[in-house]
C-alpha cells in the first residue's frame, strides 16, 4: 500500500511538472510576432513581452529590446521579411527579463547589446523584485552588455544619428528611451505603457515622481505626427502620452493625502484611492492594489 502510494505520488507529480512544462511552452507557441512599419526602415514588432523598435538599412539591423528567448527564432524569422541584414546592435531599454530575455541568442550571433551603466550592473548580479516576490540570476556573460554608457550615447546607422537617452529613477534606474528625431519616432521602454497603469518597479530604483518627470520631458519634445512606441501596449501619439502622464498625476494627487496621513499602503488601500480612475486604467493587467504597492514607497518617502 505504501509502495502504492509513493508510486501515485510520484506519478501525479511527474504530471503537474509536465502539465506546466507544456503550459509554459504552449504560452510561447502560440504567440505570433506583429510587425507595424512606422516610417520607411523603422518598425515596430509586438510579441509577448515589451514592443521591439527595429531600424534596418544597409548597416544592419538595430534593435530596442529583444522580449523572451523562447521567441528569439520568431523574431528573427519576422526580421527576416524586414532585411537580409543581420542584426547588429541591441539596446535595452532596461533590464527586465521581458525585454532582455534574447540577449543571450542574439549574443551569440555576434549582436552587440547595449544598456545604461545600471543595466548592466543589475544584470551581472542577483536581482529581487518586491512586486513578484522573486530572485532573479545573474545572466551568463553572453547576455550582457558589451558596451553601457552613464547618460547619453548616439549610433550612427542607417543614415540615422539614433539617439539613447537615460532618465534616472522612472521605471527602473537604468531607463533609455531611444529618439528616431528625422523620422519623428520615439521608443519609451516601459516608462510609458499605452491605456494602462504602468508597473512602477521600485525595488529596482523606480519611482513614480521620475515616471512623470520623463514623460513630461518627452512630452515637450514631441508633436502630434510624433509615432510614440510604448514598452507596452498599442503604437501610441501624443494625445495617448498626455493622457497618461495626466493620469500618473492624478494617481499622486489622489495618494499623497493618505502617505502625508501616515498610512501604510495596506491602510492607503482600504480606502479604494484610485476608484475615479481605475474603469479606465485597470483594465490590464496591473491593477488598483498592486498599482498602489508600487507606487506607494517613491510617495511616502517624497512626503517625509
Amino acid at each position: 500500500m505504501y509502495r502504492l502510494l509513493i508510486s501515485s505520488l510520484t506519478a501525479g507529480l511527474i504530471l503537474l511538472s509536465t502539465a506546466q512544462a507544456e503550459t509554459k511552452e504552449d504560452r510561447f507557441a502560440k504567440v505570433e510576432i506583429k510587425t507595424t512599419k512606422l516610417t520607411d526602415n523603422l518598425y515596430m514588432l509586438k510579441g509577448s513581452g515589451g514592443n521591439i523598435g527595429v531600424s534596418a538599412g544597409e548597416d544592419g539591423i538595430f534593435m530596442i529590446d529583444d522580449q523572451y528567448a523562447p521567441l528569439t527564432d520568431k523574431i528573427l524569422k519576422a526580421l527576416k521579411e524586414i532585411s537580409d541584414q543581420p542584426v547588429r546592435f541591441i539596446i535595452n531599454t532596461h533590464w527586465h527579463f521581458d525585454h532582455t530575455g534574447g540577449n543571450e541568442n542574439l549574443g551569440k550571433k555576434d549582436a552587440v547589446i547595449v544598456a545604461h551603466d545600471n543595466v548592466y550592473k543589475r544584470m551581472s548580479t542577483e536581482q529581487f523584485i518586491t512586486a513578484f516576490d522573486r530572485h532573479y540570476d545573474p545572466s551568463p556573460k553572453v547576455a550582457l552588455p558589451v558596451i553601457s554608457f552613464n547618460d547619453k550615447v548616439t549610433f550612427h546607422l542607417n543614415g540615422l544619428n539614433i539617439k539613447a537617452r537615460h532618465y534616472p529613477h522612472a521605471h527602473t534606474d537604468g531607463d533609455s528611451v531611444i529618439l528616431f528625431k528625422k523620422n519623428n519616432v520615439v521608443h519609451m521602454g516601459d516608462i510609458f505603457f499605452n491605456k494602462t497603469y504602468p508597473f512602477v518597479d521600485s525595488s529596482s530604483g523606480g519611482s513614480i515622481y521620475g515616471m512623470i518627470a520623463a514623460v513630461a520631458d518627452i512630452l515637450s519634445m514631441v508633436d502630434e505626427e510624433t509615432k510614440i512606441v510604448p514598452g507596452h501596449g498599442p503604437l501610441a501619439n501624443k494625445a495617448d502620452l498626455q493622457d497618461y502622464h495626466d493620469m500618473l498625476v492624478q494617481v499622486v494627487a489622489l495618494l499623497e493625502p493618505l502617505a502625508k496621513e501616515g498610512m501604510s499602503a495596506d491602510e492607503a488601500m482600504a480606502f479604494d484611492p484610485l476608484k475615479p480612475l481605475n474603469e479606465k486604467w485597470a483594465q490590464g493587467w496591473m491593477k488598483a492594489d498592486p498599482m498602489i504597492k508600487n507606487v506607494y514607497p517613491a510617495i511616502l518617502k517624497h512626503v517625509k
